[in-house]
């Protein structure tokens, strides 16, 4: 039998597939989960429509991840760390630190969206990575200086 899918199944496709599958299976879990529907034109003419509004909002989310990487690419960041005797850190700079330095530039960025090569342990000048979007990343410069 075949189905169109309405969202994504393990193991099967991702929504908007088209997939042949046996009869109970499509009749007894995908239909009446509404995981899947029945393979007719009007379905097929309604996925394309959503697959192609879908194309749209994920070009400009793309878009708008990019003008704000090019807008991030420009700043410097300053993060302010006590350390010891010896000038080493007492913990690591963490995305929370990195978080509250982009805020006082102007930036609303979440801190799971933060990542770094190595953990930040030391004095210096880093490059932090801000994942926007799935095909968009930025790159800023981070100073860890000592209070």
């Amino acid at each position: 039998m075949e189905i169109i899918l309405c969202e994504d199944v393990p193991g099967l496709g991702k929504r908007g597939d088209i997939v042949n599958v046996k009869g109970g299976y499509a009749r007894n879990y995908l239909l009446p989960k509404k995981k899947a529907c029945i393979m007719t034109p009007a379905n097929l003419k309604q996925i394309e429509l959503r697959r192609k509004k879908e194309q749209e909002k994920w070009e400009a989310e793309k878009k708008r991840a990019e003008e704000l990487a090019e807008r991030l690419s420009k700043v410097s960041c300053t993060v302010s760390v006590e350390v010891n005797d010896l000038g080493k850190l007492y913990g690591a700079v963490n995305e929370s630190d990195i978080v509250k330095a982009l805020e006082l530039e102007g930036f609303e960025i979440d801190k799971k969206m933060i990542y770094t090569e190595k953990p930040i342990e030391e004095l210096g000048i880093f490059d932090v990575f801000i994942k926007l979007h799935p095909e968009v990343t930025a790159k800023i410069r981070l100073w860890v200086t000592k209070k």
